[in-house]
Formats: C-alpha cells, structure tokens, sequence
C-alpha cells in the first residue's frame, strides 16, 4: 500500500443486512430531493438487475440513509452503491465545476466517493438504525413530525403497523392556566 493512501477496510456478510450512509459531494446540495424521481428510477433499476430488499430508507436534501437487507450468499453492496449512483448521476442535471481527477475517473462530481456501511448484527440494532433514519428528518429541523417528510419509507412502516402515524411527535405545550 501506498503511504498516505487511505486503508478502506469493508466487513463482507454475504445476505447481511446493512445500515448506510451516502453522501453528495457539496454537502450544501439538494439534488437528491430535487430529483427525487430520477433517484426511485436508480434504486428501481438497481434492484432489478442486482436484487436487494430495501427495509428502511430516508432521502434528504444532500444525503441519504437506508437498510439493505442483501441476497443470500451475496455481499456486493459496493457494486450496487456505484451502479445506483451512476444511474442516478445520467438523469440529473448537474453543473457544478468537476474537478480534473473526477474527470479522470468519469465521475460527475454529485456524490461523495466513498459511502459509510453498518452491518446489522441483531433485532434491537435493526430497530435502533430504523427508528434513527425515520427520526433524521426531524433532527435536522425539516419538519417537526416524521409523517410530515415525504422521503421515507416511515409511512410503510406505519401501513404495517409498526409506528403510530403521530410517532416522534412533540407532544402540544399544556397551557398554564391563569393564575386567578
């Protein structure tokens, strides 16, 4: 290995199930809710050419975060990540200044290279990763109810009876009565 080279170590679970992390490269984007339609168009391509069962998923601004649950016997998470972002990445249109290196490796300059993974190692870590990517439109100030975001797989969720619809819902303010 070079020096100064990063050391990208992946865990390889063949039929894991994955937490992850994909981020645009500005990171004060919003190309991923702008086109919403051209990412559903990616993941559906994706899926029907390299399989994979999306558990949970949240799309926000200039990120994304979602569950993959893979094939038995198969790992390859990285090639559906690249797969997914190329197919993305041609319907988009996308202006920002590419630098030389991303030209170099025919890259578009939208996504980040890398992406960050989480293998799922039981019930209550899956339960934690899901609640986590359905709460994110509400931690980051976007709406101040889950139901509200229209990016998630939260209102599956609630069809299949896991979540009440008013989940993560701040409850109202209890007016102080006057003081007579």
């Amino acid at each position: 290995m070079l020096s100064g080279m990063p050391n990208y170590r992946r865990l390889w679970v063949p039929g894991g199930t994955y937490f992850f992390t994909v981020n645009l490269a500005d990171h004060r984007g919003r190309v991923l809710t702008a086109n919403i339609g051209a990412l559903r168009i990616a993941f559906r391509e994706t899926r029907a050419s390299r399989p994979f069962n999306i558990i949970a998923a949240v799309v926000m601004p200039n990120h994304l975060h979602c569950i993959w649950a893979l094939p038995e016997g198969d790992a390859d998470n990285a090639g559906r990540w690249s797969q997914l972002k190329s197919a993305f990445s041609r319907r988009v249109p996308y202006e920002d200044v590419v630098s030389p290196s991303r030209i170099e490796r025919r890259e578009r300059g939208i996504w980040q290279r890398r992406f960050w993974e989480r293998c799922i190692i039981d019930e209550d870590d899956l339960r934690a990763h899901v609640d986590y990517i359905h709460y994110n439109p509400v931690k980051h100030g976007f709406v101040a109810r889950a139901f509200d975001w229209p990016h998630s797989s939260f209102r599956r969720w609630i069809a299949e009876g896991v979540y009440p619809e008013d989940w993560a819902t701040p409850p109202d303010p209890t007016p102080i009565p006057d003081a007579e």
